[in-house]
């Protein structure tokens, strides 16, 4: 999860990188590309291929767990964040290509996405039954709102600057 928040960390001051003059610009560019590269490739996404197989590895220990309909939920944002993780590789191939389709304030967004997997994903592994899913689903969102309204006040406060 560290390396997927400072991945997209890298992209937005990739992103805004860009704005530098070009002498400034290559250099930062470069540097980002290098450690967008490492992170991915030496920590991120191995950790990724671990910890699915030590997932897998315990469905096979304890099969009946996949009887379980909180897990099912959990598997559901576990393959969402498999995806997303698939996206920022994707989002790090365009940079590097010199392709810069969001913004700064977008991928601000989209790193909160991985928070709210993130949240997900243990909630239900630590609540399992215990909560009404209502309730599960309308903190999630309630989360969400926050985090997307905490993004637009530091966008306010860091252009008013």
């Amino acid at each position: 999860m560290a390396g997927l928040f400072y991945i997209v960390r890298l992209f937005i001051y990739h992103t805004e990188a860009q704005a530098k003059p070009d002498a400034e610009r290559i250099i930062l560019s470069t540097q980002f590309e290098l450690m967008e590269r490492k992170l991915m490739n030496i920590i991120t996404t191995p950790s990724m291929l671990l910890t699915l197989a030590a997932g897998i590895a315990m469905l096979f220990i304890a099969p009946a767990w996949l009887q379980q309909p909180w897990l099912h939920i959990k598997l559901a944002f576990v393959g969402g964040l498999i995806v997303y993780h698939i996206i920022c590789i994707r989002k790090m191939q365009q940079m590097r290509r010199g392709i810069y389709t969001w913004t700064s304030t977008q991928l601000r967004i989209w790193n909160e996405v991985a928070t709210l997997f993130l949240f997900a994903i243990v909630f239900l592994a630590v609540m399992k039954n215990a909560v009404n899913w209502i309730y599960g689903v309308v903190g999630l969102i309630l989360l969400a709102m926050i985090l997307m309204s905490a993004v637009k006040i530091y966008k306010y406060f860091r252009l008013k600057r």
